[in-house]
């Protein structure tokens, strides 16, 4: 199993590197600062290094300078990750010790490939139904999700992965927040997570579907954690469309929403 230590202080971007590669079956080590991914490189030595440029303590230059300055790490291959691209950019940064060269934002559709090359030990391949080789592009045609779901970070990294694919999002942290949306404007699609304080995925899959004029959106429920089938039995019960298990692929994740999108509804 591959290692990759990300070092980066934006928490959004973190997560969703972190995320695409948990979903493609790699290790992911993360540190905030340019000094704390120094030391984690020297403890752990993974078998690659993303490092953004912009860090506090040390910048990724610095980062790049002492790690392929010590014996004990030049061999890491490191790829410099920035949103700050200009024309010789990335001479300069080969030329500063860095194997390889990622733009930020950070494209999920091309991420895994793009970091494919750089690594030390034969990558670890998705399963098939996960890769994104020689399919064509999802055509969302600019369609709506409303992502519920009380953790701030869980709707930046939604926001993150669905918007590169053309999605418009909106959020909201909580049942009541997201039924006063529905009613305002209601999206072409609800992702909501499971568990939430005081009410839950549940309690909102039965407000939305006891609402006629909310009952035909697809609704999508989403989780970390699964008691068996119970659960997935549970929501699909319910009516919502799918029960999806994190962590999962950008592109199945889009796929299974276009199902869902795109299935006929219930006769009623």
């Amino acid at each position: 199993m591959v290692r990759v230590l990300v070092v980066e202080d934006n928490s959004a971007s973190l997560d969703l590197m972190v995320y695409l590669l948990k979903a493609f079956g790699h290790t992911p080590l993360s540190a905030r600062d340019g000094l704390e991914g120094i030391a984690a490189a020297r403890r752990e030595h993974p078998d690659l290094i993303l490092c953004d440029i912009q860090l506090p303590g040390a910048d990724g230059v610095e980062v790049c300078r002492q790690l392929k300055a010590d014996p004990a790490s030049r061999d890491i291959p490191m790829v410099a990750v920035t949103a700050f691209a200009m024309v010789g950019d990335r001479e300069k940064l080969l030329a500063h010790g860095f194997n390889g060269y990622l733009s930020k934002p950070i494209n999920p559709q091309t991420f895994i490939a793009d970091m494919a090359p750089y690594l030390l030990t034969p990558k670890v391949e998705p399963p098939v139904s996960a890769t994104t080789t020689n399919r064509p592009p999802v055509k969302v045609n600019g369609a709506t999700v409303l992502v519920v779901d009380n953790s701030p970070e869980n709707i930046k990294l939604s926001r993150s992965i669905l918007e590169s694919f053309g999605y418009r999002i909106t959020a909201a942290h909580g049942v009541d927040e997201a039924m006063a949306l529905l009613r305002a404007q209601p999206p072409d699609l609800i992702l909501s997570d499971l568990h939430m304080p005081v009410k839950d995925g549940f309690d909102f899959i039965k407000l939305v579907k006891a609402d006629v004029e909310l009952r035909k959106i697809p609704f999508v429920l989403i989780s970390s954690t699964v008691w068996g089938d119970r659960e997935r039995v549970n929501g699909l019960s319910l009516g919502a469309a799918e029960f999806i298990i994190r962590p999962i692929e950008p592109r199945a994740l889009v796929d299974q929403i276009e199902s869902c999108r795109n299935a006929k509804p219930e006769v009623e």
